[in-house]
């Protein structure tokens, strides 16, 4: 078979919607192989009986013998049985030598009879073995024997082989209805001259002369005109087209015998079988002959005026005159017989002369359904034709159908056709197609072909495509253009296998690699890690493929991939079943016409954009939009049969498994965004195994994951693979994922990223989503290269992508982790470990990281507060342990912090335990511990143990330190400067500290703590003071006055206050809440305020002290306004008596004022006290006095 597509841009080898697949070839024509000039005529088949009629009046009988049950592939083969020369009479109105041959095979199996129809004349067999019955009964003058009910089945039951079948005889003068049974009778006449074709259904024939197209009711012998044949006769031989006519003629229902008289022609006489009864005449599909049939002319298929009826003359070549003239129409029918005699000459035919110049074509007549006829008219034979569909009552039912040249054939397949229809198997809705056998003009001349249509298609679908189907001579060698084809309808198909449909759809073992290294090629250490890391992966694969892994622990039975094989052929070639009744012919071969599976019109497409040079852009985009067009129409379509099904996947899988090809090796042009959306959705959708796409990119070929039973897909994707990979050239280096181009990176990206989406489909193996996971990261990891350092994952980076995946884990956990530590990116890396909950892991990594190792991503930030953060969510309480130890000792305040979390989930950590691992292990953090417990939690156990921390931090350093001293020193100094009002020392202190520095901030704590009501051992302190700094015992001033408070030296404390801090107010406080006063804050302790009397005798210690300021100024100021304040503390003379006589009375003026006006209201109040003591006297007296009065006088007596 072949379909040029340099004949037909449209159409490509083996798109169309049929194929020949051969049924015989090298038919022997001639008994002795000497005739080249014989043709096949006719051919039919029925039970495995292969019935060939030939030009040279003989009749082959083929007996098919099946295949060999075993062997799966192998086809029928055909036998010779024999060959038979029907008996005829030579006819009177044809002109010397006109012999057709076997013009006509009319099998009968209800009845088990053949009609012949051989040079004009009927003669009648028995099936299979061809045995004339009916004893020497011929028909004469016939010129078409058909007409059987196309609505009745081909079984053979008893009640329908006692009704026997009812054939139509078209006669010169008219038809008969014969009825064939044990006999053959004469049901009765039809005055329908010089018909010349019938296909009928029911009781309604659709009839055809020389020159018309009629419906003939056969029941009630009435007529109905169509219309012409040729549009250019305008004459209207049978009357009025449309107007129902009388054809009734007399039938007797007589026998049909043959005349006692009746002989053949001499010379002709009708031979018996010639059966073949050697090996011979087995023929076989395999045996091929030269082609013979250059020059071999083209029956007529036009009519000419006064012509005999119609006949194919075996004359030599050019001989035979394409303008043969055929039977004219006849004239009015004579006088009717009721028995049909062999060697009665034909009547007289009486017509009208035509028109000079009238064509007459041949007529052409199918059934595509029970209700429907499809009829031919034409201008002429190089004209095209126009098809027309009509009802049983002559109205069009369709779309007219155009051929590009009247047909010589026609058949029509599909739909609802009933015997006429070949498919059965391969499809659940077949499509209509007409196929008519014609020649066509191409460059280099005519050739004769098969053109093929859809006729079931609705208005408004457009005009149906055609196609064009030539034939392909057995040896390969296509035949002369000038080789005529014939096709026929058989009466019984047969049942075939398409073997291409098998290899291309049968899954087959794939392997990714082109071979099994046991050994790299170069040596690890000249590369960087990556290239050794996968060096050692590729020495590895032949151990991958020799053991088992976790989803495969079974060991495989020998002879397993053989076995699995075998099924998937078994099971592929169960759907890859059809059947075929079309056959076709040209010279001595004979082929099915079978509908093409929808999967090798697919494969035609894809071969022939394959085979397209892609030398230009033109040429590359031109293959790209017909891959992509292909896949737009196969996503569109939905499958309606389980090899449909398997088709419209394998389509979708090579077709964009080719633009991945062209779009690896073509950059230029690039790809649109469209057709690489399109690409990638068809990669993903199409089912292709990721694996296959990711193998023919050499950089990643080795992130494959495959167990012992390797990947299975379709043979037909499979061969493309590895063609692709077989086409690489070899290189000592495996290529780095640095090699491939960012586009392509991309287009990686998004379409793993797609697949992904497809876990939890348990029909995937888990080695798929292993090598996806692994493939994925390995590509974002490539990409994230160029992302700015520190930078976090924003929506729609890369990085986001790249942390989305390990977020969600991957199925390829070890190879993850080799990628992540080569790569340099223990961030995430550590975020991998979070996502399979491995705390430990992570904290390492991030432990690795805050110590210098090498992150390139450096999105960590802030380590340590991340680490304190992750901590806390944790349940292990060794994890947290052992890294809060080693925060603490990094970042002793954050390190604290992990075992002061009352939040955390580990479970809590005792006080006590804590003190001791932070003294053994960070004796740094202790401190912050102890500020966490006294400070945070009011634990006073603590304090002095926190005050000693704080005393050896502040002593350590005015021991070390000559600035620290000058600064404490200098600290005070300039606080006495300080002109009132002013802070306290402590305020001052505190708001001069900084912020940063510890040892100021340790003595702040310490001064709050002293200064606080905590119990703590005050001598203790202060001996501890007066050891460490004997020689500089004035540094620690605030810490003496605080110490001394404690321990009831008051007035110490006082003259430190007054006479080295200059701290007046904090002296005056002192006065009034002793010790408690000193500190900034924190609660005083009640046992510690003075009495009164204390108080008092504060005030004057410090009355004593303010008279002793050495500066004047400060000493009159404090003097006047501790005194105004203050004076009632005081007694008038004693301040008098202090007081420096040469001072102004200014400065006690406040003091006398208040103490004289003290005097006045004391006196005042004593006077009036004196007045109320009186008052009450005499009220007391004067209640006595009534008392007694009320009682009277009393006698006593003894």
């Amino acid at each position: 078979m072949a379909s040029d597509a340099q004949r037909n841009p449209r159409q490509l080898p083996g798109a169309g919607p049929y194929v020949l697949r051969p049924l015989l070839q090298n038919v022997p024509l001639s008994a002795d192989g000497g005739d080249e000039e014989i043709k096949i005529n006719c051919v039919d088949f029925l039970d495995g009986n292969l019935y060939v009629g030939t030009t040279a009046s003989e009749l082959l009988h083929f007996f098919q013998i099946p295949p060999d049950p075993q062997d799966p592939t192998g086809s029928s083969q055909f036998i010779l049985a024999s060959r038979l020369r029907p008996a005829y009479s030579e006819s009177q109105t044809s002109p010397s030598g006109s012999r057709p041959g076997v013009q006509q095979i009319l099998l009968l199996p209800r009845v088990a009879k053949a009609c012949v129809l051989c040079n004009w004349t009927v003669t009648f067999y028995s099936l299979p073995e061809l045995s004339p019955v009916f004893g020497t009964t011929q028909v004469r003058n016939c010129n078409w024997i058909g007409g059987v009910d196309l609505n009745e089945g081909v079984g053979s039951s008893g009640d329908e082989r006692s009704r026997g079948v009812t054939i139509l005889l078209s006669l010169n003068r008219r038809i008969q209805v014969i009825r064939i049974g044990e006999d053959a009778r004469v049901v009765r006449k039809i005055d329908f001259a010089g018909s010349t074709l019938s296909v009928r259904r029911d009781s309604i024939a659709c009839v055809a002369d020389s020159r018309s197209y009629s419906l003939l009711d056969v029941d009630r012998q009435l007529k109905i005109p169509l219309m012409s044949i040729s549009s250019l006769d305008s004459s209207q031989p049978g009357g009025p087209f449309g107007q129902a006519q009388n054809v009734s003629g007399d039938s007797d229902g007589g026998l049909l015998r043959s005349s006692s008289s009746a002989s053949a022609r001499p010379g002709i006489e009708a031979q018996g079988h010639t059966r073949s009864t050697s090996l011979g005449g087995f023929i076989t599909a395999g045996v091929r002959r030269q082609d013979r049939r250059t020059g071999e002319t083209e029956d007529p298929v036009f009519q000419q005026a006064d012509a005999p009826e119609p006949s194919r003359s075996p004359g030599p070549a050019g001989e035979a005159s394409t303008n043969k003239p055929l039977p004219p129409p006849p004239r009015e029918a004579g006088t009717a017989r009721t028995t049909l005699t062999a060697g009665t000459q034909s009547p007289a035919r009486t017509t009208s002369p035509p028109k000079p110049g009238s064509v007459f074509l041949r007529p052409h007549i199918a059934s595509p359904s029970s209700e429907e006829f499809l009829i031919v008219t034409g201008t002429g034979p190089l004209d095209p034709g126009i098809g027309m569909f009509v009802n049983l009552d002559g109205d069009p039912t369709r779309p007219t159908v155009e051929f590009e040249r009247y047909p010589r054939e026609i058949v029509v397949d599909g739909v609802s056709t009933d015997l006429s229809s070949s498919r059965t198997s391969m499809g659940v809705d077949e499509d209509g197609y007409v196929l008519a056998s014609m020649g066509r003009e191409f460059p280099d001349g005519l050739h004769h072909g098969l053109e093929i249509q859809r006729f079931d298609v609705n208005v408004g679908e457009g005009e149906p495509e055609k196609f064009w189907l030539e034939i392909e001579n057995g040896d390969g060698k296509e035949p002369s253009p000038s080789t005529p084809i014939g096709i026929r309808s058989l009466l019984q198909t047969e049942e075939m296998r398409f073997e291409e449909v098998v290899e291309i759809l049968c899954q087959r073992r794939f392997s990714p690699f082109s071979g099994h290294p046991s050994t790299p090629t170069m040596s690890m250490g000249s590369s960087d890690s990556r290239t050794a890391m996968s060096m050692e992966r590729l020495s590895q694969e032949k151990e991958l493929f020799d053991r088992d892994l976790e989803s495969d622990d079974e060991a495989l039975p020998e002879g397993w991939e053989a076995k699995r094989n075998k099924e998937g052929e078994d099971f592929v070639r169960s759907l890859a079943k059809t059947s075929s009744r079309l056959a076709v012919w040209a010279g001595a071969d004979i082929w099915w016409a079978v509908s093409n599976p929808l999967l090798l019109q697919l494969q035609s497409t894809l071969q022939a954009a394959a085979a397209k040079s892609p030398e230009t852009d033109v040429n590359k985009r031109g293959i790209r939009q017909e891959l992509l067009s292909l896949l737009a129409t196969v996503k569109d379509k939905d499958a309606k049969t389980e090899l449909e099904f398997m088709t419209l996947g394998y389509s979708r899988q090579r077709a964009s498994a080719m633009l991945l090809q062209m779009f690896l090796d073509s950059p230029e042009p690039p790809f649109t965004d469209e057709e690489l959306t399109a690409m990638e959705q068809n990669l993903v959708s199409g089912d292709l195994d990721a694996r296959v796409v990711l193998s023919l990119i050499p950089a990643l070929r080795n992130e494959i994951v495959v167990n012992r039973r390797g990947i299975w897909i379709y043979g037909g994707v499979k061969d493309l693979a590895q063609a692709y990979i077989s086409s690489e050239k070899p290189k000592p280096v495996i290529p780095a994922v640095s090699s491939i181009s960012p586009n392509v990176l991309q287009f990686l990206r998004r379409f793993l990223t797609a697949w992904r989406k497809k876990k939890g489909f348990g029909s995937i193996p888990e080695e798929v989503f292993r090598t996806v996971d692994a493939s994925l990261l390995l590509v974002l990891l490539e990409l994230d290269q160029d992302t700015p350092k520190g930078q976090t994952g924003k929506t729609g980076t890369i990085r986001k992508e790249l942390y989305d995946l390990v977020d969600n884990g991957v199925d390829c956990f070890e190879r993850a982790v080799d990628l992540l530590e080569t790569y340099r990116r223990l961030f995430v890396l550590s975020r991998l470990y979070q996502n399979r909950k491995m705390a430990a892991d992570v904290l390492a990594t991030w432990r690795r990281i805050i110590e210098g190792e090498e992150d390139r991503g450096g999105e960590l930030g802030d380590g340590e507060q991340r680490v304190r953060g992750y901590l806390t969510n944790i349940s292990n309480q060794a994890l947290v342990q052992e890294y809060g130890i080693w925060l603490a000792t990094r970042n002793p305040k954050l390190g604290v912090q992990v075992f002061a979390d009352d939040k955390g989930k580990a479970p809590k950590f005792e006080p006590t335990q804590v003190v001791a691992i932070l003294k053994e292990e960070a004796p740094d953090a202790v401190k912050y511990y102890l500020e966490h417990l006294v400070f945070g939690k009011g634990n006073t156990s603590y304090v002095n143990e926190l005050i000693a921390y704080y005393l050896d931090i502040v002593i350590e350093d005015l021991q070390t330190s000559v600035a620290s001293r000058e600064t404490v020193t200098s600290s005070y100094e300039a606080y006495r400067a300080l002109r009132s009002p002013k802070p306290t020392y402590f305020q001052f202190l505190a708001d001069n500290s900084p912020p940063d520095d510890e040892v100021w901030q340790s003595r702040l704590r310490l001064l709050q703590l002293l200064g606080g009501g905590h119990d703590y051992d005050a001598a203790a302190i202060r001996k501890r003071l007066d050891m460490s700094l004997e020689s500089q015992q004035q540094l620690l001033v605030p810490e003496a006055i605080i110490l001394d408070g404690r321990a009831k030296r008051h007035e110490d404390a006082i003259r430190l206050l007054v006479h080295r801090l200059g701290d007046y107010d904090t002296a005056v406080s002192y006065c009034l809440r002793g010790g408690g006063s000193l500190s900034g804050s924190g609660p005083s302790r009640r046992d510690s305020l003075p009495t009164k009397e204390t108080q008092a005798r504060l005030f004057r210690v410090l009355l004593t002290e303010f008279l002793a300021i050495s500066d004047l100024s400060d000493r009159i100021e404090q003097t006047g306004a501790l005194l105004e304040r203050f004076g009632g503390w005081f007694d008038v003379l004693e301040v008098l008596a202090q007081v420096p006589d040469n001072w102004s009375v200014d400065v006690t003026a406040g003091f006398l004022i208040a103490a004289l006006r003290t005097l006045v209201r004391e006196r005042q109040e004593s006077m009036l006290t004196r007045s109320l003591s009186g008052a009450e006297n005499l009220r007391v007296n004067h209640d006595l006095l009534v008392s007694i009065d009320e009682k009277g006088p009393v006698v006593q007596t003894e």
